[in-house]
């Protein structure tokens, strides 16, 4: 992938971000983060290099970049061991289903039932 296909949340050109840019905040928090598209472009390379899981957790992630970032770290703390109740994971992955992030949903769907299997919930 060369650098002039790159391009921030922003939809700004990986070339201009720059220290000095950002030495002059003239770089916005969206200039910083990765945008869907590039997290699809990445897994597109993990599957052409035979790496179908990291692909997976590319494509996780391309859903969760259209979310607020305390949207994503409630996410976390819900499937930490004994945080939640099979229920609540539930409705949190229909949640993730309206975003939409149907990849995501069905991995926290996942995770509850292993949680359940190993006591893990709360």
């Amino acid at each position: 992938m060369s650098s002039e296909s790159v391009r921030a949340f922003s939809g700004r050109d990986a070339d201009e971000l720059t220290i000095d840019r950002l030495s002059r905040d003239e770089l916005v928090m969206d200039d910083v983060r990765i945008s869907p598209d590039q997290l699809e472009q990445q897994a597109q390379v993990a599957e052409q290099h035979a790496n179908p899981q990291l692909a997976a957790n590319f494509r996780r992630a391309a859903e969760l970049a259209l979310m607020s970032e305390a949207d994503v770290m409630a996410l976390y703390e819900s499937l930490r061991p004994h945080r939640a109740t099979a229920e609540e994971l539930e409705a949190l992955a229909v949640t993730l289903e309206g975003v939409p992030a149907p990849l995501c949903a069905a991995l926290v769907r996942e995770a509850a039932a292993v949680y359940a299997r190993r006591g893990l919930l709360r």
